[in-house]
């Protein structure tokens, strides 16, 4: 039998305004960064994308090396797409990014035109589609002009390759520039993503400022730090949990020791609220009003399903945002 979504799916999810754009974004989207690789079950990874619809998750994060290995996180929502979701395509913000080391040689990597249009149009056929609605530019390149870098995406976005533009993981400084360049050119900057949670506030030191200034969307990932800031790690670290791997991995058994104690008085804030740890922790990454939407990943619907119903919950009030400070000091 055909996907039907749930008649109900733009019922209880939140849109917010992407920066001084047109484009509304959900309050929780859907990061495609681990789980739905070529090694992963393309069964789990279908009933995940299924139900995030049901939910009113309308958009969906990759990029060109998600995965493992490289393209197939891709190649799995193509494959999605195909089977489920091409009727609803124009309800769903499709993004995808280049700019981490995807091939050999010297055009495989970083920001330059070639990599980036060539990278884009991998992509694209991997997805299957003509087009996606946003195309980042994945980290800064420190070696390629920034003018080269923000003249391809809007090339993307005259090509008919994409919709909209967006920057990963730039500076403030970097941001404000890339900014000007891109408006100079006729395609604004719609959003940065950045990495942001409770135990990472770079952003606070400028990048929030400059992104109100500039109409710029912030969409934070990782707002569980890698799994940390959920009952995962409570007990001590499971057979097979992400800070046991040592591939790339952005957190490992010293940051869980390190913060363990702080997570657990957290965890117990949270449960005295009624909450998760997990729904607290991406209720505390929205508080800003600069922040469109949270980007989370999930291995299960159970996950799914309990990181979106953080937005059942009435916001974190100023007492509860003041124990938080208080534990994250200590």
């Amino acid at each position: 039998m055909s996907y039907q979504p749930a008649e109900n799916r733009y019922g209880t999810m939140r849109y917010n305004r992407c920066g001084r754009s047109g484009l509304k974004l959900p309050a929780v989207s859907l990061g495609w960064w681990y789980n739905f690789g070529g090694v992963d079950s393309f069964e789990n990874a279908r009933v995940m994308a299924r139900r995030a619809f049901d939910l009113g998750v309308t958009h969906f994060d990759l990029a060109n090396n998600y995965g493992p290995p490289p393209g197939s996180a891709e190649e799995t929502l193509g494959r999605l797409l195909r089977q489920d979701f091409f009727p609803y395509r124009d309800e769903l913000v499709i993004s995808t990014k280049a700019g981490w080391d995807m091939w050999p040689g010297p055009y495989g990597d970083w920001g330059s035109r070639k990599y980036l249009l060539a990278s884009l149009d991998q992509s694209l056929r991997r997805l299957g589609l003509e087009y996606v609605d946003i195309f980042y530019s994945h980290r800064p390149d420190p070696e390629t002009p920034m003018e080269e870098t923000m003249g391809a995406l809007d090339a993307a976005v005259r090509q008919g390759k994409a919709l909209y533009v967006g920057i990963s993981s730039y500076s403030a400084e970097q941001t404000r520039a890339a900014a000007r360049i891109l408006r100079d050119l006729g395609t604004p900057c719609l959003i940065h993503q950045p990495v942001y949670n409770m135990f990472n506030r770079w952003v606070e030191d400028g990048l929030l400022e400059v992104l109100e200034q500039e109409g710029i969307g912030c969409i934070a990932f990782s707002p569980l730090a890698q799994g940390l800031l959920t009952d995962r790690y409570l007990k001590g670290i499971p057979p097979g949990a992400r800070a046991s791997k040592t591939e790339r991995v952005w957190l490992t058994e010293k940051d869980v020791t390190a913060n363990i104690n702080k997570v657990r008085k957290l965890d117990a804030l949270a449960r005295r609220s009624g909450r998760s740890l997990a729904q607290m922790a991406i209720a505390w990454a929205l508080r800003k009003p600069q922040v469109t939407s949270a980007l989370i990943g999930a291995s299960s619907v159970r996950q799914l399903e309990d990181n979106v119903a953080a937005l059942t919950h009435p916001e974190l009030g100023e007492g509860e945002l003041r124990e938080i400070e208080a534990v994250l000091a200590s």
